[in-house]
């Protein structure tokens, strides 16, 4: 049987830590939008949870660091905006899936 797909508090914890981290660098705006991204993180389908976590245990965690940091910082620094969480996970498996292939 697979491993479970990564629960979704976990995955709201990423927004969590970056919406802190900016707050701490005085980024107002990459932390309002990071927290919103926390809150829409309860309505991420499971299918994009299971799917991320394949491609994150495939990948191993030091990529899915590579990947994921440049684009948290993005919206940190005002230069990315997400409407969604999943819109936000959509686009780290978009480059996920350029590194599995």
């Amino acid at each position: 049987m697979g491993k479970p797909a990564v629960s979704r508090d976990a995955f709201r914890g990423l927004f969590a830590f970056y919406a802190a981290k900016a707050h701490h660098e005085h980024k107002t705006e990459g932390e309002h939008c990071l927290l919103r991204l926390f809150g829409s993180a309860e309505d991420i389908p499971d299918s994009l949870l299971l799917l991320w976590s394949d491609r994150a245990e495939l990948l191993g965690s030091e990529t899915v660091g590579c990947i994921l940091e440049p684009r948290a910082r993005q919206i940190t620094e005002g230069n990315a905006r997400y409407d969604h969480a999943s819109d936000f996970l959509h686009t780290l498996l978009r480059d996920l899936g350029r590194k599995v292939q």
